[in-house]
């Protein structure tokens, strides 16, 4: 009986250390996965649309690290969408960098994206990341983009040998002349048409579209953002300008327009698609910067071309509900001014 006790002893010690290794493996494991999962937010439809939608941040000086979950939260909670918001990540210490213009984790969440927004700026993804968008784009998907969209990456000598370079704003390959910006867009970065940080844009409503009764324009009537209009050279032919924009003289909106400075596109659709792609739709507004949307209408415009660009444009509402979840107090844009020390969970 006591070599008995003794040998149920030893078993039950070696149950107990077989157990504590288990739980001390799961927590390990658990960790991990969590650790990679927050990298990234992801929002839950109170009511879905069956619709996933991925929006990617990454600039220096617009703060789309703050728009993008703004805008995802108000896509999930008012509008049924699911949505992802992906972020610049310094990977040595998992903190919210917009200067690290080389690493946006997650990007395999395109693999089950119904539409994306971007709103990068410059960004030299490695092929492993750009493999994802390239993959998203051939399927003809549907495109949001937002001001420095037109500019989103940018391929220098470290990675000109990339088969991704030709996504690079200044590209001159063969049919891919300007990049993503122009070739899935409509257009590439040009220049300041206004004065950047002394004068803002005054969105005016094409009136044609508005008389087609373009469901993208559903009451949106009166824009008027901070940030400068950008130049534009063209658009391609089946471009429907929504918006033009009107450069005002001054940071308000009280401001006088400037009659000197002809209006250009400042928001448009159009379709693209790139080399043994199918064909896809595209919405891009050169506006779009964290304080511009403060702008209640401009966020409706945003909106509503969600609806329109997954094909759900007979569900736009007459007028979108757009109003914030949560609080938002948006910076004034500028470079170096993003808050550090921030991780994605931080914008829950």
């Amino acid at each position: 009986m006591k070599i008995k006790y003794l040998i149920n002893r030893t078993d039950m010690r070696n149950l107990i250390l077989t157990t504590c290794s288990l739980i001390v493996f799961l927590f390990i494991q658990l960790g991990c996965a969590n650790a990679q999962e927050n990298q990234w937010l992801q929002f839950q439809p109170v009511q879905a649309n069956g619709k996933h939608i991925v929006l990617i941040g990454g600039d220096e000086e617009y703060h789309s690290e703050e728009s993008l979950p703004m805008l995802a939260k108000i896509l999930a909670t008012h509008h049924g969408f699911k949505t992802t918001v992906l972020f610049s990540i310094d990977p040595e210490t998992g903190y919210i960098d917009p200067t690290y213009q080389n690493n946006i984790p997650g990007l395999s969440n395109l693999t089950s994206a119904d539409l994306i927004i971007i709103a990068t700026r410059f960004r030299e993804l490695p092929d492993e990341q750009m493999k994802y968008i390239d993959e998203y784009l051939k399927a003809g998907k549907p495109v949001i983009g937002l001001r420095t969209a037109t500019h989103a990456f940018n391929f220098g000598n470290k990675m000109k040998d990339s088969p991704y370079a030709k996504y690079g704003h200044s590209s001159k390959q063969a049919g891919w002349e300007g990049g993503f910006g122009k070739q899935v867009l409509g257009e590439t970065w040009i220049d300041h048409h206004g004065e950047h940080g002394k004068e803002g844009t005054r969105g005016l409503i094409n009136g044609l579209s508005k008389r087609k009764a373009n469901p993208i324009l559903n009451s949106v009537k009166d824009i008027w953002v901070p940030t400068d209009v950008y130049g534009i050279n063209d658009l391609v032919t089946d471009a429907e300008v929504l918006v033009w924009g009107q450069v005002t003289k001054g940071m308000t909106a009280e401001s006088e327009g400037s009659w000197e400075k002809e209006i250009l596109p400042v928001a448009w659709t159009k379709s693209y698609s790139i080399e043994s792609g199918k064909k896809g739709k595209a919405f891009a507004t050169t506006m779009g910067s964290s304080i511009d949307l403060l702008n209640e209408d401009l966020r409706r415009l945003i909106v509503n071309a969600c609806y329109w660009a997954v094909d759900l444009a007979d569900k736009i509402p007459e007028k979108s509900n757009v109003e914030f979840v949560g609080s938002y107090e948006p910076l004034m844009f500028g470079f170096g001014t993003s808050k550090k020390g921030l991780k994605p969970n931080d914008y829950k």
